[in-house]
């Protein structure tokens, strides 16, 4: 039986197994699409933009502009590489410095660091220009901006809403709930109350109790996504003038950048994104290893267990899965762990329908995987009590340790013709059968 080397991120660096080559079903990557040259690309966009006049023609002397960009969670746009061509442009078109601030779209999540508002848009733009953390549970820093057709409470932080012109820089990306990342979601949820955050996000819920996720919630959709939808009516209401968003490919690198009209400019760019991310397989496994892609992708559960819809998709149910997510930030946020304190899937719905939340229904999603698999949790040894108190996953050391442990529970059901997939970047690939 041969055996072959597999190198797969962890953290911010890679952990490396052996596996029987022969067994190995499909290493599954993204469409590979070469880097581009970050300037020359941001600056391309935004002078010949998709649906818009130019950005410089969008704005003018006198304008206070607000740039929406994304918190450190979605560090991986490289929004630290391409803000400041933003901020330059909009110093040629007549806005100086003091006239652009930066407002984070944390969404629910907590405030950043220092360091964290320097890691998303790079020293130069933290040096030059204001920040501001958006708290979406501090009424003072919110106004009503109106209701959607599907009954959403519209309340947006107020200094993004007084500002005279909004521009939303994030990165296109698939989202197991809206279909697809950016655009609107930098609105809604990302400087949106509380409140108006959790009408958004119960769509993501069928209409029943037992009946669980709504259907048409889900990665790629969004005609017809109730979520992705009433987003997008949020963000109409504020009206952003721009969007200059990413495209990242496999290897985390930029591959290009689209600029222009929010709509038209992000739908463009999820075309694209769909096209690098796309990806055959021959089958459903038996074992799929997934790695959630590194920092920051998996620097918590939250954000890392993106993985688990690609990795459903790959395995067959019932079948072995085994994680990699480092987890460095494993307690943040707080209400994704506390959620795991159900006896059963059917009281987490439950609750979850009364209070939802964001880090709740991810918990729920995580929880379905896990109970209708055997997963191997590869994290940081510290981790470990926790993973075993707060869900049924077994937590391991390393990928190798793993999949010694997945190799013997193989043989113990008799399974000497079982099959492997591999997802080294599990949150940026979406899946189809051959």
């Amino acid at each position: 039986m041969a055996l072959k080397e597999y190198k797969l991120p962890f953290g911010r660096g890679f952990q490396t197994v052996m596996l029987p080559e022969e067994h190995v079903s499909d290493v599954l990557e993204g469409v590979p699409t070469a880097a581009c040259d970050i300037k020359e690309a941001t600056v391309e966009c935004m002078r010949r933009p998709i649906g818009s006049a130019p950005l410089a023609e969008k704005v003018q002397k006198g304008d206070k502009v607000c740039l929406i960009i994304a918190d450190i969670t979605r560090a991986w746009n490289h929004a630290r590489d391409f803000t400041v061509h933003v901020v330059n442009e909009l110093n040629l078109a007549g806005i100086p410095d003091e006239d652009i601030f930066i407002v984070f779209a944390q969404g629910t999540h907590r405030a950043h660091s220092e360091a964290e508002n320097i890691e998303c848009v790079g020293e130069e733009v933290a040096r030059r220009i204001s920040m501001y953390q958006h708290d979406c549970r501090d009424k003072n820093m919110l106004t009503r901006m109106g209701v959607t057709t599907r009954g959403t409470e519209v309340w947006l932080n107020k200094r993004v809403a007084e500002a005279d012109k909004v521009i939303l820089l994030n990165a296109l990306s698939t989202h197991d709930m809206a279909g697809f990342g950016g655009g609107r979601k930098l609105v809604l949820p990302g400087v949106a109350g509380w409140d108006t955050i959790q009408q958004n996000h119960c769509h993501a819920l069928g209409d029943e109790v037992g009946s669980g996720l709504n259907p048409d919630s889900h990665v790629l959709k969004t005609e017809g996504n109730p979520v992705s939808e009433d987003m997008q009516e949020g963000c109409d209401m504020l009206r952003p003038c721009f969007l200059v968003h990413s495209l990242i490919n496999a290897d985390g690198e930029v591959s290009g950048m689209v600029g222009g009209a929010p709509y038209e400019a992000w739908a463009a760019g999820a075309k694209e994104t769909y096209r690098m991310q796309k990806v055959p397989m021959k089958q459903k496994a038996d074992v799929t290893i997934v790695s959630a892609g590194g920092y920051p992708k998996d620097t918590n559960l939250y954000q890392g267990t993106k993985c688990y819809t690609s990795s459903d998709m790959a395995t067959k149910k019932g079948g072995i899965i085994i994680t990699m997510i480092e987890a460095d930030d494993i307690m943040e946020p707080p209400a994704y762990l506390d959620s795991f304190k159900y006896d059963n899937l059917e009281d987490m719905e439950k609750a979850l329908r009364k209070c939802f939340t964001i880090p709740f229904f991810v918990a729920f999603e995580n929880l379905i995987t896990a109970t209708t698999h055997t997963i191997y949790f590869v994290t940081k040894p510290e981790n470990f009590d926790i993973i075993r108190k707060k869900t049924p996953q077994i937590p391991v050391a390393t990928v190798q340790e793993a999949w010694d442990l997945a190799k013997k529970q193989l043989e113990k059901e008799g399974k000497t013709d079982y099959t492997i997939n591999i997802i080294p970047h599990g949150s940026s690939v979406v899946l189809f059968l051959k």
